[in-house]
């Protein structure tokens, strides 16, 4: 079961130009969108404890997209 809401992801998409999007696009965008999260937060996750914390601040996010 996702963990992202598939109503907030259609929102995003009709937001962004998508007139309309069907339930195997929405549950594809659900899919991808929680893999790339999950991705940016290990990486992110990996930054914080590099510099010795445990929690994750804006700045590893940052660093974390840009070295995706």
């Amino acid at each position: 079961m996702a963990d992202l809401p598939i109503a907030a992801v259609v929102r995003i998409a009709k937001k962004n130009g998508a007139e309309r999007v069907g339930s195997d696009a929405a549950a594809a965008l659900v899919a991808k969108a929680e893999a790339y999260i999950a991705e940016l937060t290990r990486e992110a996750n990996r930054l914080a404890q590099h510099a010795g914390r445990k929690t994750i601040k804006a700045e590893d996010v940052e660093l974390a997209v840009k070295s995706a």
